[in-house]
């Protein structure tokens, strides 16, 4: 259903060197990409997620209640997926840990303040 999901940076080069060592633990890599935006998939024409820079050469922002979903594949794959975003910069927003029944789940903010969530339905 989604195609793809994009979000700001303040400076592209970090973020590339952030997704591209984050993302790799789910087999995703840049699969498109032009100067002022980089697109991630594990397959062309898969859902995406890119980082760019402001069309408008406006300062990024995120926006409050917005959030990108990971999945892990598994339970540790969604803790290593935190480990890995923490090691590489990012703030903790919530610890790896059972949310519910059907959900686990961990929340950081990347080098830029978008909120990442890496989970895995159990």
């Amino acid at each position: 259903m989604i195609g793809y999901t994009t979000i700001g940076s303040k400076n592209l080069d970090n973020a590339v060197s952030f997704y591209d060592a984050l993302l790799t633990l789910v087999g995703g890599k840049r699969v498109m990409e032009m100067d002022r935006i980089k697109f991630y998939g594990t397959e062309t024409g898969g859902a995406m997620l890119a980082v760019c820079t402001p069309h408008n050469n406006e300062e990024q922002s995120c926006g409050n209640g917005q959030q990108v979903a990971i999945p892990g594949g598994s339970i540790e794959g969604a803790q290593a997926l935190y480990s890995k975003a923490i090691e590489l910069g990012a703030t903790d927003a919530g610890e790896p840990g059972q949310r519910f029944d059907f959900f686990y789940g961990s929340y950081v903010y990347d080098l830029d303040g978008n909120k990442l969530c890496f989970f895995h339905m159990t």
